[in-house]
C-alpha cells in the first residue's frame, strides 16, 4: 500500500506516490518539489528507504519526458551491488579464518576517500580498451579511473562475507563509479544549471535544472551517464573477484549464483522516456535484486513484483534516519560496538565508522514491510565479515 501526496505550487502541480511509513516532512517536501518539474511526465514513486538527497531524493523513481535531471540521477552514477552465494558452510570459517579473509580483503581492495590502487589493475585497463573514455574527461581524471577501478570507496559503501538461512556463504560488494562518475555527474548537474539559467528556463529549484533531449550536452550526458554504469558495473565485478580470492585463500567453494544490480542510474524506456532510479532498484517481475540493511544488519535478497504504481522498482537499502554530523554526535559508540558483536569487521576504526551504526538508518524489517508489494524476499543474509573504506 502506499500514499498520495497532491502538490501545487507557482502555479505547476504534481503528484507523490510513497511507499515511506518513516518520512521526514523534508523529505516529503523535497520529493513534492521534484514530481512539479515540468518534464516529470507521471508522479513520482518514494520509496520505503527514501531520505533527504544532495540535489534530489534518495529512493526517488522519476520518470522523464523531453530532457534529464542530472541531479536526480545523482553523483554517483550507477552505484550498486553484487552478490555471489557459494555452497560454502558458514560453519567451516572459524574466528581466526575470518580475520584473515577480513586481512585478505583490505589488501586487495583499497577502501576510503579517494583511495585508489597501488598500479592499475589489469581490468582497467580491459575496461578502457573495450570502452574508450568518457565524453568530458580531462585526462586527470581519465588517470584517476584507471587508479580507483576495482576500489571500494567510503560512506556506505563495503564489501562483507554473509551467510543465508541454509548457512550457506555469500559475498557482497556495494560500491559506484568513483571519483570519475562524481566529477563527471557534478560537471552535468552544474552545466545543465548554466544552461537553463542562460535560456531562461524556470526551474522550481537550481537542482531541477535539466538538460533537454535533443540538444549536444544532453547527448555527451546520456554517453557520459551510461559510460559511468558501465565502469560501476565492471569494477564492482572486479572487487567481487578479489572477494572470491580472499575467501578461496581460506576454504574451497563453488559458485552457486550471481546477483548483480544498479540503484543509481537511468535508462530509457520503450515509450522514449527516461526513468532515473536514485537510490531504487529494477523490481519487474522476476528480477533478482539485493536490498542490505545497515552495518551489522540483515540483507535481503529479493525478486521483483513488477508493481506498476512503483514503475517496477524498490528500495534498494536502509535508507539514513540521521545525517552524519548528527550520527557522529549524538550516537554511542558503546552502543555500536555492542550491535556489531559476532562481527568480524574494522573495529579499530569504530570511532570513525559511527555515523554508519544501525541506529542512523531506518529498521531494515520495517523498509521490507513497506516494500512488501514491491519485492518478495527469496532469502535473508547475516553478515559475519564487514569491510568499510573511512
Amino acid at each position: 500500500m502506499h500514499a498520495e501526496f497532491q502538490t501545487r505550487h507557482g502555479g505547476k502541480e504534481g503528484l507523490v506516490k510513497s511507499w515511506a511509513s518513516i518520512l521526514d516532512p523534508a523529505t516529503q517536501m523535497q520529493a513534492e518539489m521534484i514530481s512539479r518539474s515540468d518534464i516529470v511526465a507521471g508522479h513520482l514513486a518514494l520509496m520505503p528507504d527514501a531520505h533527504l538527497g544532495i540535489g534530489a531524493t534518495v529512493g526517488s523513481v522519476i520518470p522523464q519526458k523531453g530532457g534529464i535531471i542530472p541531479a536526480a540521477v545523482g553523483v554517483d552514477l550507477g552505484c550498486g551491488m553484487i552478490a555471489v552465494h557459494t555452497d560454502l558452510r558458514r560453519g567451516l570459517i572459524t574466528e581466526d579464518m575470518a580475520r584473515r579473509i577480513l586481512g585478505q580483503i583490505r589488501e586487495r581492495i583499497p577502501a576510503g576517500v579517494g583511495k585508489g590502487q597501488p598500479e592499475t589493475v589489469e581490468a582497467a585497463h580491459r575496461f578502457f580498451g573495450d570502452n574508450g573514455d568518457p565524453v568530458d574527461a580531462t585526462p586527470k581524471l581519465i588517470e584517476k579511473g584507471h587508479q580507483q577501478f576495482g576500489t571500494l570507496g567510503s560512506g556506505n559503501h563495503f564489501a562483507e562475507v554473509c551467510q543465508d538461512l541454509n548457512g550457506e556463504v555469500w559475498m557482497i560488494v556495494h560500491s559506484g563509479s568513483r571519483g570519475i562518475g562524481n566529477e563527471l555527474a557534478m560537471w552535468h548537474i552544474k552545466r545543465a544549471a548554466a544552461l537553463c539559467k542562460d535560456q531562461g528556463v524556470g526551474v522550481e529549484h537550481r537542482d531541477l535544472s535539466y538538460l533537454q533531449q535533443g540538444t549536444e550536452p544532453f547527448e555527451e550526458y546520456v554517453l557520459d551517464m551510461l559510460w559511468a554504469q558501465r565502469y560501476a558495473w565492471a569494477q564492482r565485478e572486479e572487487m567481487m573477484r578479489q572477494m572470491q580470492e580472499a575467501l578461496a585463500s581460506e576454504a574451497s567453494f563453488n559458485v552457486l549464483a550471481t546477483v548483480h544490480c544498479h540503484h543509481n542510474y537511468t535508462e530509457k524506456q520503450p515509450d522514449g522516456t527516461w526513468l532515473s532510479r536514485k537510490g531504487a532498484i529494477n523490481a519487474e517481475p522476476g528480477k533478482w535484486g539485493i536490498i542490505p540493511g545497515s552495518m551489522g544488519a540483515e540483507t535481503h535478497i529479493v525478486t521483483g513484483l513488477g508493481n506498476r504504481e512503483s514503475y517496477c522498482s524498490s528500495p534498494h537499502g536502509a535508507g539514513r534516519m540521521m545525517a552524519r554530523g548528527k550520527a557522529k554526535r549524538d550516537l554511542s559508540l558503546e552502543e555500536f560496538k555492542a550491535q556489531m558483536q559476532g562481527i568480524t569487521w574494522n573495529d579499530r576504526d569504530a570511532q570513525a565508522l559511527l555515523d554508519e551504526a544501525p541506529f542512523a538508518y531506518k529498521p531494515i524489517r520495517q523498509v521490507m514491510e513497506d516494500a512488501k508489494d514491491l519485492v518478495h524476499t527469496e532469502t535473508v543474509l547475516k553478515q559475519f565479515i564487514n569491510y568499510k573504506g573511512l
